[in-house]
């Protein structure tokens, strides 16, 4: 009973992570009205006076809920064709308008739960209130500004991987550390015979949509995506007995994802993906680069030994291989993997112990 409650009902990484920016949005649009009304000092005697602070900030936070998840779920999927600029506008227009029906919904609140009026002089109040005290003008600049930093926040967001935002905005990198890590380079099967039958637009849609399947699955397993070359997704994870596992569940997900997708592949290329992989761990050196556009980098023998061991899967005609480091530090049945014994890697002096995995 315990795993079949572990399989259906266990809530995907990609969605925490959506659920943790709705309550981020939900929390900073709150605060942002609760610092409002501390700094109108009018406001916050009328709101002392009728003991509605709580209750307003309570409504405020269930509202923004709302509009959070339509920020971060219905409107991104509604207009992501849209091109950037026009998507900021559109989405801004719209809550903007959801905005103002919070502002109304939490003044009719006021005055009728509150302040006890009947619903009728509450609208009147409101309709006096917001066109002869300039309300409805500071609102709309008001949630202007919110929007705009709240976009900024989910751009950012959606430019980094997870984790990576918050490393450079508190300067975890601006020195260069070494972290033991494990590297995994993934990349597309047979690319270049795929790119001739599909031609250069639909070869690009198909690489989308496969980088976004092996994506998902890399980010569910809590790895970061350190860099997209082409068809090619480079990720990694801090070194435990743990995260070598989820490397290897990544992998396996990946897999899965592509198979459930198998038929819109098919139904719209013809052709359903394979991937090859090379998994590697060791020392690499982390820090940030970059004048004006900042990222990480992560550089090291072992960044250029894993790039040499997928590439050996082309030579080998093996999908998964994996360095001796790795097979030692993750339990695995012995017909899960063969000894491919020492294989001479390009930039390397001396051979290098390699296994291929049956997962």
């Amino acid at each position: 009973m315990i795993l079949f409650k572990h399989r259906w009902f266990r809530i995907s990484n990609i969605t925490k992570y959506r659920i943790k920016s709705v309550l981020f949005i939900a929390f900073f649009w709150t605060l942002s009205d609760w610092i409002l009304v501390l700094l109108n000092n009018q406001a916050l005697e009328k709101v002392n006076r009728e003991h509605n602070l709580w209750m307003r900030e309570i409504i405020m936070f269930s509202l923004s809920v709302i509009m959070g998840y339509l920020f971060v779920y219905k409107l991104k999927k509604l207009l992501s064709h849209y091109p950037l600029w026009l998507l900021f506008v559109l989405k801004s227009a719209i809550l903007l308008g959801s905005a103002l029906v919070i502002s109304f919904i939490i003044q009719f609140v006021s005055f009728t739960l509150v302040s006890g009026q009947s619903p009728g002089l509450a609208l009147h109040n409101i309709l006096v209130y917001a066109l002869h005290k300039n309300w409805l003008l500071q609102k709309v600049v008001y949630w202007i500004v919110i929007f705009f930093i709240t976009q900024l926040f989910l751009l950012i967001n959606e430019r980094y991987s997870p984790g990576v935002f918050m490393d450079i905005f508190l300067g975890k990198y601006t020195q260069p550390k070494i972290e033991k890590r494990i590297i995994m380079f993934m990349d597309l099967k047979d690319s270049t015979p795929i790119a001739e039958k599909l031609g250069h637009q639909l070869y690009f849609k198909f690489i989308r949509d496969f980088i976004y399947q092996v994506s998902s699955a890399i980010i569910e397993y809590e790895g970061r995506i350190y860099q997209y070359v082409g068809d090619e997704a480079v990720s990694s994870w801090l070194f435990d007995k743990k995260n070598t596992r989820r490397c290897m569940d990544a992998v396996i997900l990946a897999r899965r994802n592509i198979q459930r997708k198998s038929a819109h592949f098919r139904r719209a290329y013809g052709i359903v993906p394979e991937f090859r992989v090379g998994i590697h761990l060791g020392d690499v050196t982390v820090g940030e680069i970059g004048v004006i556009k900042k990222d990480l980098a992560m550089t090291g023998d072992t960044m250029n030994t894993t790039a040499r061991i997928r590439s050996a899967t082309n030579e080998l005609n093996h999908n998964l291989i994996v360095s001796k480091e790795f097979i030692e530090n993750i339990d695995l049945e012995d017909w899960q993997s063969e000894n491919l014994g020492p294989v001479e890697l390009k930039g390397k002096g001396s051979g290098v112990e390699l296994f291929s995995l049956n997962i």
